[in-house]
This record gives C-alpha cells, sequence and structure tokens, in this order.
C-alpha cells in the first residue's frame, strides 16, 4: 500500500520567510506542481519525507499526496534540500504524475560479485556511474539496476550496454559510457624538486590555487520561494 503524504497549505505561499516559520514548526516547506496543475506551496511532515528517501525505492518511490481542497493525486519526490551542518531536510520539490506516461528517473546500479580481475590479478573495482537515468513508466521503476562484475578482468570495462536491458525501460546514457572497471592499483613517487627548481619557483612569486570547496546537499530551486519553475523529473541524494 503506498505511503499517504498529508500536506497543508503553506500560509504566504513562496515567502521566504514564511517557509521558515514551517521549519521553527518542525515541518518542511515544500512545493508540489505538475499534472497541469498551477504549483502549490505546502508543509510536510519530516518523517514521511525521510521515510521514503530511505526506502528501498528511495526518490524514486511513488505515493499518494493529499492536499486540502483537491483531490488525492500520485506523486514523486524530485528534488530536496538538506542543511549542510547537521544534514536535516529543509525543502523538497513534489511532482504529480500520470500512471500511464512515461517518466524520465535515475536508478542506482548495484554491482555484484567480484571480478577476477580483483581476485587474482590485484586490481580494483572502480564504478565510475553510480546512477544511469532510464525513461520508463512509473510502474516500471526498478528499485536498482543489477548487473553481475565476477568475470571482469584486469582492464576490462562494463559499459552502459553491458546493462540488462528490456523493452520496459530506455538508458537515456551513452550506451558506450563506462559503468565500472577494473584497474591496476599504481604508487606513483613523486620527485622532491631539486634546491634551484625551489629557488626559482620563489622568485616567480607563483601564488598557489584555493582548494575547492565541496558542496553538499542539493540547490532550493527558484520555484520553492520564488517564480514556480518546477526542475526535470529524477532529482539527487
Amino acid at each position: 500500500m503506498p505511503e499517504v503524504i498529508v500536506t497543508k497549505p503553506r500560509e504566504g505561499k513562496f515567502n521566504k520567510n514564511a517557509a521558515r516559520r514551517v521549519r521553527v514548526a518542525g515541518k518542511i516547506p515544500a512545493v508540489l506542481y505538475g499534472a497541469g496543475h498551477e504549483a502549490v506551496a505546502v508543509e510536510v511532515d519530516p518523517k514521511q519525507i525521510s521515510r521514503i528517501l530511505f526506502s528501498e525505492t528511495g526518490h524514486n518511490t511513488i505515493f499518494d499526496v493529499e492536499v486540502a481542497g483537491s483531490p488525492t493525486a500520485k506523486a514523486m519526490i524530485v528534488d530536496w534540500q538538506r542543511e549542510p551542518i547537521k544534514d536535516k531536510l529543509i525543502h523538497i520539490d513534489m511532482k504529480r504524475i500520470a500512471l500511464d506516461k512515461t517518466l524520465r528517473v535515475s536508478v542506482r546500479v548495484k554491482l555484484l560479485g567480484v571480478p577476477i580481475g580483483v581476485k587474482t590479478e590485484g586490481g580494483i573495482l572502480d564504478q565510475v556511474l553510480r546512477e544511469v537515468e532510464i525513461e520508463c513508466l512509473p510502474a516500471d521503476i526498478p528499485n536498482h539496476i543489477d548487473v553481475d562484475v565476477s568475470e571482469l578482468a584486469m582492464h576490462g570495462v562494463l559499459r552502459v550496454s553491458d546493462l540488462p536491458h528490456s523493452d520496459k525501460i530506455k538508458y537515456l546514457n551513452n550506451e558506450d559510457a563506462t559503468v565500472a572497471h577494473v584497474v591496476s592499483i599504481r604508487e606513483e613517487v613523486v620527485a622532491a624538486p631539486a634546491e634551484g627548481e625551489v629557488a626559482a619557483v620563489g622568485e616567480a612569486g607563483a601564488t598557489p590555487t584555493e582548494p575547492e570547496v565541496a558542496k553538499k546537499g542539493k540547490g532550493e530551486p527558484a520555484a520553492a520561494e520564488g517564480a514556480a519553475k518546477p526542475p526535470a523529473a529524477g532529482g539527487k541524494k
């Protein structure tokens, strides 16, 4: 039986101060859009949303959403934002879906087995694509795509074309894209620069580059608190 998300229309609609008051009250500000309806600002229970995101089907879970004054609709979570320090959910986007229309979603690729190249040749398995984008009907969305890599030898490559195919799903990634490969372990020893080289660098006045700061969580789309512009279906974690 699908999860039922009971929402409450948000006062102030897309106003940032109103969204802040929702969070203070222990709820999550959200936007529901799609299926030819105008975007609606609502508030939802964070426990229900977390239960969906941490389920087997994750953000591809189809659930029922109720909004006061409107009939129950099928929906999915397509985007979400977390507070970077405490990792708390602070906003989500939900999209109404039609069960008879195809969707574009991202699905996790699950590698099964230990490659021969790892067992007997001392290599390591490197997974390049952890998710692939597919197009299918809502009822045909797989929980994950399983593929056996036990026969993968050293320098062997698993491509999108090697993943299980069927007439129910269509891969949107390039068929030649690398999903995983077995690579050798190499220790590269960087020689220390000569004294003259160090001096030359100092004289040149080279300025060290600043480290790139990793971003955590998903950015809140403009539709959330401003103009209601929905993102593409199948948002990341």
